[in-house]
């Protein structure tokens, strides 16, 4: 051995290469897949169904590969004329109901993070006081009717506009913020404005896209609201759309209809289901990567 030289530290055996850790991982692995099985089965299920020939949905042999491929019915779907009148009064719905709900939700959690706000305890305790009382239906039916929004696009955009939810969330993101960012702003001689729409916005891509995320899924798949406050057919959404359908379909098999009309119902339900849930299946993959970091840095208080 030659002198003056080091002998090299044993390698230690770090937490990544523990048995421990390794089966963590395994398991991890076997519970998300079963786990990804058991969220896509459903939806593969309808779109084999949707591609399916009707005769083999009443005998129940379709599971996740489509039997006797047939695109009837989504040509029968697709030329209902209605069917498209309904598809467009959804996207633009769920257009103009999301931009106003993040404007209105993006105001007030602003507002609700700033603690020297006089009042401030008051304003967050009437926001959660909403998440667990309501009016009520008929109240809600009478206060809409009576003032004139009835078969009009505020009577599904003015009711929902905030999510108590959404709006804590990004209230405790702004909180998160550094307030000397502000405080530099404001040296500057930016005013409040000026400081949320050019310093805080930029600065909150991740969570205002996760919150247009949250508004967009939940006004596109709303139908109630619709069916209580509208009744022109071609106002309606396109879930009301699909509701219908799934009504006609009930209504026929309990009065005992013939199985041409039973079947038919259940594959445009399908072939109404895949329609209306690709547009989200389209945007989702754009927006994923600002939803996780979105909801991550809402749900906790730097």
């Amino acid at each position: 051995m030659i002198l003056g030289t080091k002998r090299a530290a044993p390698r230690t055996r770090g937490p990544v290469d523990s048995r421990g850790y390794r089966i963590f991982r395994v398991v991890n692995a076997v519970v998300l897949t079963l786990v990804v099985i058991l969220t896509l089965y459903p939806f593969v299920n309808i779109v084999a169904r949707s591609l399916s020939d009707e005769a083999y949905l009443l005998a129940g042999k379709v599971n996740v590969v489509p039997r006797g491929f047939d695109l009837t019915a989504y040509r029968l779907v697709m030329s209902d004329p209605l069917f498209w009148t309904n598809y467009r009064n959804t996207v633009v719905y769920t257009v103009v109901a999301t931009l106003i709900s993040i404007v209105l939700t993006t105001c007030y959690a602003y507002v609700l993070s700033k603690p020297q706000l006089k009042g401030r305890g008051v304003l967050v305790g009437v926001a959660l006081f909403t998440m667990f009382f309501s009016g009520g239906l008929i109240p809600n039916y009478v206060l809409v009717t009576s003032l004139g929004m009835k078969n009009t696009i505020w009577a599904i955009v003015i009711p929902n506009a905030i999510s108590v939810f959404n709006l804590l969330v990004m209230k405790a993101f702004f909180e998160s913020l550094p307030t000397e960012l502000e405080e530099a702003a404001a040296v500057d001689g930016l005013n409040t404005y000026g400081i949320l729409l050019r310093i805080v916005l930029p600065l909150s891509k991740a969570i205002i896209a996760t919150m247009v995320l949250f508004y967009a899924v939940s006004f596109w798949n709303s139908w109630f609201t619709a069916f209580l406050y509208l009744d022109r057919q071609d106002l309606l959404p396109v879930t009301v759309y699909l509701r219908n359908l799934i009504a006609g379909a009930t209504s026929a098999e309990s009065a005992a209809a013939d199985a041409d009309k039973v079947q038919a119902a259940a594959t445009l339900q399908a072939v109404t289901i895949v329609l209306t849930t690709l547009p989200i299946l389209a945007v989702y993959p754009f927006v994923q990567r600002y939803f996780v970091s979105g909801v991550l840095l809402g749900a906790v208080k730097g």
